[in-house]
């Protein structure tokens, strides 16, 4: 008698894998969220992420405003800044972005990537009425931006068009570019260039201007940018294009991670 088919193994999700799934829901949500609807977001049994959640609760790893909600907890703020001193290229980006705002009077972020999402690490707001709707923490599709795109830009060419396969969304404005061929043919071309624009792509009117900042193999780790209003960014394209490209080259040469 033949032996029967194996069953196929079961795949389960480790305790590790729930708590990042619970954290990463959270600081994509923004606000206080209770465990059950957690739980239903992530795809994850209900008395599983009570569970995780209550061990979280105990480490301050999460805290509870009210007591059916959850968010995050102290201890994080403890690691961020421990990870954030470690830092030297985010501090000296830091410094070089608030100058650079300051010499243009405009809006510029720095930009680093978190899987298939650009996120904003850091801002320093322009001294005039114009205001961007993205803070610092803000997550956006890789192909919504122009850092976006420089962000995988040092990737192979394979590699980039997998990675906007996957994670590459329409915008609100329906401008941005979501073939992920082209995409892939753009980041590269603005890495090589480096220097990466987008015209309204993510917000009505609004443009970026965009710089990798590479460390010593030539990786693409952050980025820092120029957001402004379309019509200025236009008149002045070819001064914010030459700083924004000088600022990048300043923050690498000050961590001593210039690349060849």
């Amino acid at each position: 008698m033949p032996n029967p088919e194996p069953s196929p193994k079961r795949s389960r999700v480790s305790g590790i894998d729930r708590t990042i799934q619970i954290l990463d829901y959270l600081s994509e949500v923004g606000a206080p969220t209770s465990a059950y609807d957690i739980a239903k977001s992530v795809g994850a049994p209900i008395s599983t992420i009570y569970a995780i959640v209550d061990d979280l609760v105990a480490r301050n790893l999460l805290s509870r405003p009210s007591p059916k909600m959850v968010w995050l907890g102290a201890r994080l703020l403890r690691y961020g800044l421990a990870y954030e001193a470690g830092l030297n290229l985010l501090a000296e980006a830091k410094r070089e972005m608030e100058m650079l705002s300051r010499k243009l009077g405009e809006t510029v972020q720095i930009c680093v990537r978190d899987e298939g999402f650009m996120v904003v690490a850091a801002m320093a707001y322009g001294d005039g009425h114009f205001r961007v709707t993205s803070d610092v923490g803000t997550r956006v599709p890789l192909n919504w931006t122009a850092s976006g795109r420089l962000l995988v830009g040092h990737l192979s060419a394979e590699d980039r068009q997998a990675i906007f396969a996957e994670h590459a969304k329409p915008s609100p404005t329906e401008k941005a570019e979501t073939n992920p061929a082209t995409l892939a043919q753009l980041a590269g071309d603005d890495f090589d260039r480096k220097l990466a624009v987008q015209f309204g792509a993510s917000d009505f009117a609004v443009s970026c201007i965009a710089s990798p900042i590479r460390d010593g193999d030539g990786t693409c780790v952050a980025t820092i940018s120029i957001v402004a209003a379309e019509p200025k960014a236009r008149e002045k394209f070819q001064v914010y294009s030459a700083e924004v490209r000088d600022s990048a080259a300043t923050i690498e040469r000050s961590v001593g991670r210039i690349a060849a």
